[in-house]
């Protein structure tokens, strides 16, 4: 399917040329597709394959959470077993919706440590060279001001009139207080802001919630809506993208299904926004890939590319969890009289716990004290028993989860296909706990998460330890609870990875065009050469924000 000269043997039309299609509408595509259209007066179409719309309840903070183990509006991607997990494959969700991740996930608005962004420039500087294009934090800095407007916040780290909505949240749980009060007890500092001069530290995390009217600001809601109705903007859902037509070596234009029908649509460039499982998968299903995986499948290789589909990364997280003595979290509060109660003091005063999204704090550390300047765990707070739906043993009650997340790990996995079927799910092999450092760092998180119940003042509110038990102690023990929990932080990365020339497995140069190529580029969370040390999103929509200029440019 695809090629210009067997168009009317398939059935498939073309229509009229555009400017720029962009593949997929997440967080990235929704900030290029507003720049285009409104500073380039670019016709642009834009291509998602999930729904218009969420569920009305996802506007709400607390209401994602309906949805979090459904795949309603997530792809629910399972992953190949890992012999490290003893067996174990966890599922993998990505956001499938006008607005993708932005318009599903918990909202968290984290921007990662400094030295994040300093990495990547030094990823994409090729040795004795010049970068090519300015990816440090202090490049950065400026795209996360200018798209924000901070409730309360102001100065040099933070912005005040964009049009991303940040802010605390409108309700936090007595455990959420007293994790932050423990955390300072045990020496963790209190830090009023993560997105600021440093990072290590407890407290409050800051959320993209309209303060106003305490609904949930995604990417389409910020960047996407004021120009809906242009009409150089087309906004086509239910439709998943089959191929990249590559024409004299550079892409001419995609092929794509909308309800049963076979479409074909040129563009002066393409733009992949499609995350990252789907973007390699799109790459090597169109012939930009590594050969063998292509021969394998039988695909016309059009362009060897070694990196397609590697370097992927993820933040993965292991709990200890706790029953409580009293009712201090979010447990039973989604049904009966509580639910009820709840939503009307949201609807006539805007606070209570439908506020909340049930994740209110953490603390950056390194669980070593070594380098807190660059701490190496994200410890989530979660004010109710909260597990993966594959792992067994401890039913939802009162309670608290501390989930120890490692940022920065050092294993690699790899997405491939799993045949040239363009509706088949890619082949994701995540490499979890590969490196012996992952599983290390993860132990030492555990034993700290650990150590912050058994400290006052948590200690006086904890009834017992009910998973993995009191009794599990030994580094073996610890290990294999682990290694039997270990989750998803909802964070892939990597695939797709800007570098330098000399670099064999980048497939962006530095201004996000794919090596070989002409007129195809990456914007999402694929160009990534290093995971962000916090949660992806603000990350995604910053990029996307300089990704913009370097189009325009």
């Amino acid at each position: 399917m695809g090629s210009p000269e067997d168009l009317e043997e398939t059935g498939m039309s073309r229509s009229k040329r555009y400017d720029y299609i962009i593949v997929g509408a997440g967080s990235a595509a929704c900030v290029v597709a507003a720049r285009l259209v409104r500073d380039g007066r670019a016709r642009v179409l834009l291509l998602e394959r999930g729904p218009a719309r969420a569920n009305p309840i996802m506007h709400y903070p607390a209401g994602y959470m309906k949805f979090l183990a459904k795949d309603t509006y997530l792809a629910m991607h399972k992953t190949e077993a890992q012999p490290q997990l003893d067996g174990r494959g966890p599922i993998v969700p990505q956001g499938k919706v006008l607005g993708g991740g932005s318009a599903v996930n918990a909202m968290v608005y984290m921007r990662g440590n400094a030295a994040d962004y300093d990495r990547w420039n030094a990823a994409i500087t090729p040795p004795g060279g010049e970068p090519g294009a300015d990816w440090s934090y202090r490049d950065m800095l400026p795209y996360f001001t200018q798209q924000e407007d901070n409730d309360h916040l102001a100065g040099d780290y933070h912005g005040v009139g964009g049009p991303l909505k940040v802010s605390d949240l409108g309700h936090t749980s007595p455990m959420t207080r007293a994790y932050v009060k423990t955390m300072q007890e045990m020496g963790i500092p209190y830090n009023p802001d993560f997105n600021g001069a440093r990072q290590f530290g407890v407290g409050f995390m800051q959320h993209t919630i309209d303060w106003r009217t305490r609904r949930r600001c995604g990417a389409v809601d910020a960047f996407l809506a004021p120009v809906m109705d242009d009409p150089l903007l087309t906004v086509e859902t239910g439709s998943t993208v089959t191929k990249i037509r590559i024409e004299g070596g550079r892409a001419a234009g995609v092929d794509y299904v909308k309800g049963g029908a076979m479409l074909s649509e040129d563009a002066g460039e393409v733009i992949l926004a499609a995350g990252a499982f789907q973007t390699p998968k799109l790459m090597m299903l169109s012939g930009i890939g590594p050969e063998d995986e292509l021969s394998r499948h039988d695909i016309r290789t059009r362009l060897a590319l070694p990196g397609v589909g590697r370097n992927l990364q993820d933040h993965y997280e292991c709990p200890v969890v706790a029953t409580t003595r009293d009712a201090l979290g979010y447990y039973g509060q989604d049904r009966g009289w509580p639910m009820i109660r709840a939503g009307i003091q949201y609807l006539l005063f805007k606070s209570g716990p439908v506020t909340t999204t049930g994740v209110e704090t953490c603390a950056f550390l390194d669980p070593t004290g070594a380098n807190n300047d660059e701490p190496t765990i994200q410890m989530f707070c979660v004010p109710t028993v909260y597990l993966d739906r594959d792992v067994l043993g401890t039913d939802p009650g009162h309670g608290v989860t501390i989930n120890s997340l490692l940022l920065r790990p050092k294993a690699r996995g790899r997405v491939t296909l799993a045949s040239a079927d363009p509706f088949a799910d890619p082949v994701i092999d995540t490499r979890i706990f590969a490196h012996p450092d992952d599983l290390a760092t993860t132990m030492a998180g555990f034993r700290f998460a650990r150590a912050v119940l058994a400290a006052s003042p948590m200690r006086d509110l904890i009834d017992r330890e009910i998973f993995p038990g009191a009794d599990v102690t030994t580094d073996e023990a610890i290990a294999a609870h682990c290694k039997r929990t270990v989750k998803t932080g909802y964070h892939p990365v990597g695939t797709c990875k800007m570098g330098h020339d000399r670099d064999p497995d980048s497939v962006l140069t530095p201004d996000l065009r794919v090596r070989g190529i002409d007129r195809l580029r990456v914007i999402d969370a694929s160009i990534m050469p290093t995971i962000v040390s916090g949660n992806t999103n603000a990350a995604v929509l910053a990029a996307a924000g300089k990704a913009a200029d370097l189009i325009l440019s």
